[in-house]
């Protein structure tokens, strides 16, 4: 600052300095010599003008050099000014470089620092269950000091910062002095599955445990999951993985045999993790699913998991189950388990499907402790067609308190047209029935946030869906147009793509109409693709073999309308990332009629199953590409509309269950 204000107060006193003619001056001078020259021509007239012209040009060159010296140092002063102005702006500009990188690490502290305190309630809480299991504490005081933990979670990083460094001996001390006063908020839910994403994942229900634990614990809610110890587990993604030191004995084919438990953290979730000692072949597989043996290994799971439960002192508000699979844990529940200091808690079955149920012979369930005399019964396990048997399925319906039913369509229609010979048994039950729809990450999928496109949007900011739209052009090679209507597909092994639909396709294509055929990640569609290929050639349709993640999400912001197997996609979800993205999801089926009965708006749906009746569900492609042509405003506010729903996993997926969670405690 010093050198700055003498730079400074130089150059103001140059600005005040006369910039005048050096002939001016030396007329001045001159004319001042002259005089002088007079006065000595007086007293010496003879040496005057020899004397006279010496100085005159000695004077001369001297005040030369000194102007030349002031000019000198003047563009010396002015060019180090420049410099001092252009390092003032290199400096401000570092300093808001360095503010910026200020706020994004105090940003990325903020999103650490919130995660970390929510893996370490989540991790104290499996230390809880390791000391239990030792022996350390009874599942009374483990009950007390859950509930303290649970309803303080937000300072529990303040107090057990140092978790991984103490002993459980430490530990307990210190939780024995946090759990005094404290008071329970929200439920308390343990998911028993066989697929949690990322860890593994075949089917829909992988993202479903996932997406609606993540949404539960959003709303102030404790999830837990427990999982088999697949050999294929993929545990990447799981963070604080360690083994409790203590064995846990679990019941089967009239024996005790050990397992060894898992804890982790996975996106927040607390994760046990089974593995069977004796049996261990049981998981230690290439697949999850498709052997022989499928009834002893999961009901072997499903029994352990309940002694875990029991044993470690948990005393959770739901179970919550899964198809059939895990179903067994119903009757297991509450013909041993509830008595087991378990009597407030109740059991929650969600069907994903009711085409997998699982026939056995009745005396297989006396394997994990079941009487099967007492179970084989019609009001019970015995199958309505096969009555030799027992339906696995039809158990967990019959002992569940709550049945939550994954689907677009109704109740009735579900029972009637969809129950594959439970009918009877569901419209017993039908009471206890509920139907959700599934959800999406809207984490990874939303537009206004998509770290994949080249211009965000959002539905109240449109822009940057046209330049996504122009940019998936050009990638491709199909003709730059924001105006040009374009249709994507994400297809699958099971697309139907019949005669009518290459048809519609092709009509489509002589009225300028661009499409883009992709496969998708969780299934292989080559054979579908190649297929296509062959039947629709055309300059205006691309096909992309090959999985590619950024380019599906340019495909989704870039259409304008994207065809769909089904409204009902619990795999993939298409319809629902199409809505969020702006794009119509617009049905593939070989009757265009097919959805008009989709919806009975006298019977109770899901509000998803109301809105696409009501916008896109009727909709064949040549109507959608006509209506966008010949009234873009229109349309353009129905997308505006249907960007701006949530029906993402937070919404009414988790809603309905919450209801069911809220509806079981009163029972």
């Amino acid at each position: 600052m010093k050198m700055e204000s003498v730079i400074n107060s130089t150059i103001l006193s140059l600005a005040c300095f006369p910039k005048s003619n050096p002939s001016i001056h030396h007329q001045k001078t001159v004319k001042a010599r002259r005089t002088v020259c007079c006065s000595l021509s007086s007293k010496n007239s003879n040496n005057g003008g020899d004397a006279n012209g010496l100085l005159k040009e000695e004077e001369e060159e001297k005040y030369n050099d000194i102007w030349l010296l002031f000019k000198e140092a003047q563009q010396n002063i002015l060019y180090l000014n420049k410099l001092r102005l252009l390092a003032v702006e290199e400096l401000n500009k570092a300093n808001r470089e360095k503010q910026l990188l200020l706020d994004k690490i105090q940003q990325l502290e903020a999103v650490n620092k919130l995660g970390n305190e929510q893996s370490l309630w989540r991790e104290l809480l499996l230390r809880i269950d390791s000391m239990v299991l030792t022996g350390l504490i009874d599942s009374a005081e483990a009950s007390g000091m859950r509930k303290a933990v649970m309803s303080n979670k937000f300072s529990v990083a303040l107090v057990f910062f140092d978790i991984r460094q103490k002993t459980d001996a430490e530990l307990l001390a210190q939780l024995r002095h946090f759990s005094d006063g404290s008071r329970k908020i929200g439920f308390h839910i343990i998911q028993i599955c066989t697929e949690m994403e990322p860890l593994v994942s075949v089917g829909s229900l992988s993202s479903y445990v996932t997406g609606l634990s993540k949404a539960l614990q959003k709303k102030g809610h404790i999830v837990e999951v427990i999982l088999p110890k697949y050999a294929c587990l993929d545990l990447t993604e799981m963070q604080g993985l360690r083994e409790i030191e203590a064995e846990l004995y679990s019941y089967f084919n009239g024996q005790l045999h050990g397992n060894r438990i898992w804890t982790g953290i996975v996106h927040g979730i607390g994760v046990t993790l089974i593995q069977p000692l004796y049996y261990s072949s049981f998981f230690d597989r290439e697949r999850v699913y498709g052997y022989s043996d499928d009834f002893e290994r999961f009901t072997y799971f499903s029994r352990a998991s309940l002694d875990y439960i029991a044993k470690s002192g948990k005393q959770p508000d739901v179970l919550h189950i899964h198809n059939w699979e895990t179903a067994i844990v119903g009757p297991l529940f509450w013909d041993i388990f509830v008595k087991q200091g378990l009597g407030g808690t109740r059991v929650l079955l969600t069907c994903h499907g009711f085409d997998s149920q699982c026939l056995e012979q009745p005396d297989k369930l006396a394997l994990c402790g079941l009487d099967p005399a007492r179970l084989h019964r019609p009001d019970r396990l015995q199958d309505h067609t096969m009555t030799h048997l027992v339906n696995i399925l039809k158990g967990g319906l019959v002992y569940s308190n709550k049945v939550v039913m994954v689907s677009i369509y109704s109740k009735e229609r579900i029972i009637n047209s969809f129950s594959h010979g439970l009918e009877s048994t569901l419209a017993i039950h039908k009471d206890k029935l509920l139907v959700s729809p599934c959800g999406f990450d809207n984490s990874t999928w939303d537009p206004s946030k998509d770290k994949f496109l080249p211009k965000n949007y959002s539905a109240d900011d449109l822009k940057g869906k046209s330049i996504c739209k122009v940019a998936l052009q050009q990638q491709l090679g199909l003709s730059k147009n924001s105006s040009t209507v374009l249709v994507g597909c994400i297809s699958t092994e099971s697309l139907d793509f019949d005669l009518n639909n290459q048809k519609a396709v092709w009509n489509a294509t002589q009225k300028s109409v661009q499409f883009i055929f992709m496969g998708s990640k969780a299934t292989s569609a080559d054979g579908a693709l190649e297929y296509l290929k062959q039947e629709l050639k055309d300059e205006t349709v691309r096909f992309i073999n090959k999985y590619d993640e950024a380019l599906l999400h340019l495909i989704f912001a870039g259409s304008d309308i994207i065809l769909c197997q089904s409204f009902h996609d619990p795999l993939l979800q298409v319809p629902l990332k199409a809505l969020k993205y702006g794009a119509a999801p617009v049905a593939v089926t070989s009757n265009e009629n097919k959805f008009r009965h989709f919806v009975d708006h006298k019977q109770e749906t899901t509000r998803f199953s109301r809105f696409i009746s009501s916008t896109f569900g009727y909709l064949p492609l040549s109507q959608a590409v006509d209506e966008i042509k010949n009234n873009p405003s229109k349309w353009k506010q129905k997308i505006v509309d249907a960007m701006a729903k949530d029906f993402s996993w937070n919404a009414e997926c988790c809603d309905v269950h919450v209801s069911a969670y809220t509806a079981l405690k009163s029972l």
